[in-house]
């Protein structure tokens, strides 16, 4: 009668033990495979701008200073970085259900898929071809065509450095966020 008790708590002991560490490991694998993901994925403007082409359609964590959200639906915000020589839109999806207006000044950080729009070469020559037709016609104002063909201007400067037939217009799809400030 002993024998069989006996071996019930033994068989009893020996599942407690194999299946804690196992837990145990698992929950140290997530946590080391989630620290790896938050380590290599966090970025602030400036640097998710320099890695973006390696970093489309992945998550990423980006952190920003909020310019301008759409006062209309909200589903949209631009960040910049500490430099705020470049920015970003972000787009409001799933758990986002938009940007209210109070957030433009404060730092947020947003998790989302990084995607890109490639503006093709073609559409460039084209929209420089427009707006020199309209210099010509006088139909623009001389501020509005000189902002025009320096922004095309810098598109294919961009292109010319990257070697790319395309200019990448890179933006969030934005799942989630929080204020920082």
């Amino acid at each position: 009668m002993r024998t069989p008790f006996i071996l019930a708590l033994l068989a009893i002991g020996a599942a407690s033990c194999s299946s804690a560490p196992k837990q145990k490991g698992a929950a140290v694998a997530k946590t080391a495979e989630a620290n790896a993901v938050t380590a290599t994925s966090s970025y602030d403007v400036d640097s998710l701008l320099v890695a973006a082409d390696s970093l489309v359609g992945k998550t990423v964590s980006l952190r920003g200073y909020v310019t301008h959200t759409c006062k209309h639906s909200g589903k949209r915000c631009f960040l910049v970085g500490e430099s705020k020589t470049a920015s970003i839109r972000v787009e409001a999806k799933e758990g986002i259900g938009g940007f209210n207006r109070e957030l433009v000044g404060s730092q947020i950080a947003v998790k989302g898929t990084l995607r890109e729009r490639r503006l093709p070469q073609s559409e460039i020559a084209q929209q420089e071809a427009d707006v020199n037709k309209k210099k010509a016609e006088e139909n623009g104002s001389a501020e509005s065509c000189h902002a025009e063909l320096s922004n095309i201007a810098k598109m294919q400067k961009w292109m010319k450095e990257h070697g790319k037939d395309y200019y990448a217009i890179y933006y969030v799809d934005g799942n989630e966020y929080e204020v920082l400030d």
